[in-house]
């Protein structure tokens, strides 16, 4: 009787509610192992990477299995824990695991299916009855060779080709097919070696002979004998050939001829498309008392927590606590996760890491090309020496095999949590999970902790460490709060900036000193307006108006990106006055050039940080001081450090106090006190010039007076009257539908099955702020839930009643998603 494994069951990455089972060529049968990629068929004529998680006998019940194509690795890609990790982000956030696929492996370890097109060639295109749209495809293929539809698309210029591809295919004037495509290939480079082994040099006299009457070609065999130690080593050095060229300032055609006499030979080798860093110090920094003693507790604390919150204020040198925290972790062979939650972060800090850690420091995050997150990928896969990962939230999944350490910094910044696409996870959550799924310990840093991350450190939940003293005993900033209701009133206040900003940025630049200014707003205007009729231009696709972007002259929307030309009139009324509405940082830039034409200015947002290097150029130029004046949004308050600001100008709090959110409070309260923290850290105190129209506010005063423990007492008590966390957990159930009168009656239903199983818990539905994004309508459904209820019973019932919802036929196109423990 054959025993032999005959099945695998594998993850898709595809929102599926289960694993799927394949039959196992024999072939296979042997080789495959848990975390090792497959090829597999899934519907008619798509193929997928799947991951597989059990080889078995047992055959599914329910469908018969297809049979795996091929098998890609010959050890596993994913450990172990990594697939425990996946399938608790899947549960605990409501989500299939091939979402948490999705998000997890990078796009260049996946193989995809590519639909390709071809010619039919038995098919004779006169004899077909064509519209203009089909005869100019088919004038696009080429004959013999199959193209995709992106490259027809870009070919033909016709934007939605699905209806005359159908067409096509009806009349079958073209054939369809599936071809996978791999999108990791290794870097290869071209290096040179000579033919003759190092420990046979009396071999080189003839050849020295043979070229006494070739002078270049001499000269270039001696500059590669000196540059690769050949004479020296009984092994020489690898060299490039792009690097022996220009070194020996030879031409291709010399190395072309040595290589023909067989003196040279050329061979490929794989390089790594990630910079390697060279330890420049050999040592930390000594820490101070304040500092040791922060590093001390922390140690202490974690001997019997596994989660310790270092609540520390701004510029009192956290970052310094964390290296020697890495250091010791690396003493003992180790690796260590150090999480940010901004991009712009890892630029500034990876100078500071790299002297220390040298080649041990990875970096890891979007901004990356796929090929380089592959590379950082397979290097912790394969132990090739990197212990330290400087990255964003999507670090918490790769392949580390030894983790000791995970270090959350600014635990408390909202970027930590994904929005969209599931899974809608929080790295600092999940990252607490996969240190203790490694019997690893977690730190969480910041000045401004979460209500929940303070109050498990107050409830002994986790450790709690404070550290109140800045280094070098630096005063923290001098706060001053500016009405600008009262001098709009008294006409006093001409445009954005009040005239105490202006001043305190006059002083500042006399003094060669630098001036942060803080509006989390991008673009030129949140708002057109018809000065006559009031007409705002509104995005097609979204419940939402268009911001203004000047420098391109167009309407933007910022939920789904669409762009719109701005219009000469009205369209409602014909008027001529369109009138712009509030400002960005866009428009804030265009002030300040205004008013400071001598000042070098920059700008720090969403638009003009596209790419890892605008990142890095940005922060280059304010370091140097070539930029006096850095504008931007919330980016700029996350930990960075510079030591030439004197002024930040915080340029409209009102508008992050008065977001309809519960949360509002508390983030203005962080935002407004991460960005203050930035003047002044290193040869004076510094000054904040906060800008409301409220000065009298409690959220301002707090600010003010530095008094954390005063707003984290309010916010809890607020909390605690009307159950949000820490108290309760929130889950927020989405539904979508492009039909708004059907979406209305399907969310109606389904908040009263919600209700019939959890009665008061349930509030809604309601229409989100923004109730239409993409075409799509959307209707929310609030559940409270108590911290002693039992997480996984909730979500059984969410899922049964999500399932009932689907499967009746009037709701079969509703789409329905959670999101766990929102911010």
């Amino acid at each position: 009787m054959d025993l032999s494994p005959r099945f695998v069951d594998v993850i898709l990455p595809l929102p599926l509610p289960r694993y799927f089972s394949y039959s196992l060529p024999q072939e296979f049968v042997d080789a495959v192992q848990p975390g090792c990629r497959l090829i597999v068929p899934f519907g008619k004529r798509k193929f997928y990477t799947a991951i597989t998680v059990r080889i078995h006998n047992e055959a599914p019940l329910d469908y018969e299995t297809k049979e795996v194509v091929s098998l890609l690795d010959e050890k596993p890609i994913l450990r172990e824990p990594q697939l425990k990790f996946w399938e608790w982000i899947a549960s605990y956030y409501l989500c299939a695991v091939g979402d948490v696929y999705k998000a997890a492996l990078p796009a260049g370890l996946k193989l995809e299916s590519e639909t390709r097109l071809m010619l039919n060639p038995d098919i004779v295109p006169e004899s077909l009855t064509l519209t203009e749209k089909e005869i100019q495809v088919l004038d696009k293929l080429p004959a013999e060779e199959k193209v995709t539809i992106l490259d027809l698309e870009r070919e033909t210029g016709i934007r939605n080709l699905t209806p005359v591809l159908k067409s096509l295919l009806d009349k079958e004037a073209i054939i369809i097919s599936e071809e996978l495509k791999e999108s990791f290939r290794p870097k290869t480079e071209n290096f040179v070696r000579l033919t003759i082994p190092a420990d046979d040099q009396e071999r080189l006299r003839p050849v020295f002979d043979e070229l006494s009457r070739a002078p270049k070609q001499l000269n270039l065999l001696l500059h590669y004998l000196d540059i690769t130690h050949y004479l020296q080593e009984k092994q020489a050095i690898e060299i490039s050939r792009k690097d022996l060229l220009e070194k020996a300032n030879a031409t291709p055609s010399v190395l072309k001829a040595l290589t023909d006499k067989g003196i040279f030979e050329i061979y490929q080798k794989e390089i790594g498309r990630l910079a390697s860093y060279e330890r420049d110090t050999v040592d930390a920094f000594i820490l101070n008392e304040a500092q040791q003693e922060a590093f001390n507790q922390i140690n202490q604390q974690f001997t019997d927590k596994s989660t310790v919150l270092l609540h520390g204020v701004t510029s009192c040198g956290k970052t310094e606590i964390y290296i020697h925290l890495i250091e010791a972790q690396l003493q003992q062979g180790k690796q260590v996760l150090y999480l940010l939650p901004e991009i712009a972060l890892t630029t500034q800090l990876t100078d500071r890491l790299k002297r220390v850690f040298g080649d041990k420091l990875g970096i890891y995050h979007s901004k990356f090309s796929d090929n380089e997150r592959v590379e950082i990928w397979n290097n912790l896969l394969n132990r090739k020496g990197y212990q330290v990962i400087l990255g964003v939230r999507s670090s918490v999944f790769l392949p580390f095999s030894n983790l000791g350490l995970i270090i959350v910094d600014e635990e408390h910044e909202n970027t930590y949590k994904q929005q969209d696409p599931a899974p809608r996870y929080h790295a600092r959550n999940a990252a607490i999970v996969l240190a203790a799924m490694h019997g690893a310990k977690t730190l969480l840093g910041t000045a401004t902790p979460s209500i929940e991350t303070y109050f498990n450190a107050q409830t002994g939940k986790y450790g709690l460490v404070e550290l109140f003293q800045r280094y070098e005993g630096l005063q923290l900033p001098a706060i001053e709060a500016v009405d600008t209701k009262d001098l709009r009133r008294k006409k006093l206040m001409k445009s954005t900036f009040s005239p105490t900003l202006i001043d305190k940025i006059n002083e500042a630049l006399e003094r060669n000193e630098q001036v942060i200014l803080f509006q989390n707003r991008r673009g030129f205007a949140p708002m057109v307006e018809c000065q006559l009729c009031a007409w705002v231009p509104k995005c097609k696709h979204c419940d939402v108006s268009l911001t203004y972007h000047k420098r391109l002259n167009q309407l933007t929307c910022h939920y789904c990106g669409y762009t719109y030309q701005i219009p000469r009139s009205c369209p409602a009324c014909g008027h001529h006055s369109l009138e712009m509405r509030g400002f960005g940082t866009e428009k804030i830039e265009d002030e300040i050039r205004e008013l400071f034409p001598q000042a070098g200015v920059g700008r720090m947002d969403f638009d003009t940080t596209r790419s890892r290097k605008a990142y890095e150029q940005i922060i280059r130029d304010f370091e140097t001081r070539k930029t006096h004046i850095l504008i931007g949004t919330q980016m700029i308050s996350k930990g960075l450090d510079f030591d030439n600001v004197s002024v930040v100008g915080i340029l409209s709090a009102d508008t992050m106090m008065n977001f309809p959110d519960f949360r509002s409070h508390e983030r203005a309260y962080q935002l407004m006190t991460q960005v203050s923290g930035r003047a002044g850290r290193k040869n004076k105190r510094g000054l904040v010039i906060l800008q409301s129209s409220e000065p009298g506010h409690p959220v301002i005063r707090q600010v003010i007076d530095g008094n954390y423990r005063a707003m984290y007492e309010t916010q809890l008590a607020e909390r605690h009257l009307f159950r949000y966390p820490p108290f309760f957990r929130l889950i927020y159930i989405y539904l979508k539908h492009k039909n708004e009168t059907l979406l209305s009656e399907m969310a109606s239903e389904m908040g009263e099955r919600l209700r019939a199983v959890f009665g008061p818990r349930v509030l809604g539905p309601d229409s989100p702020p923004v109730a239409r994004i993409q075409t799509f309508y959307i209707r929310k459904i609030i559940l409270k839930i108590e911290n002693q209820a039992n997480l996984q019973r909730v979500k059984d019932h969410l899922q049964h009643i999500r399932t009932e919802m689907t499967s009746d036929e009037r709701f079969k196109s509703l789409m329905v998603y959670y999101d766990v423990d929102p911010m």
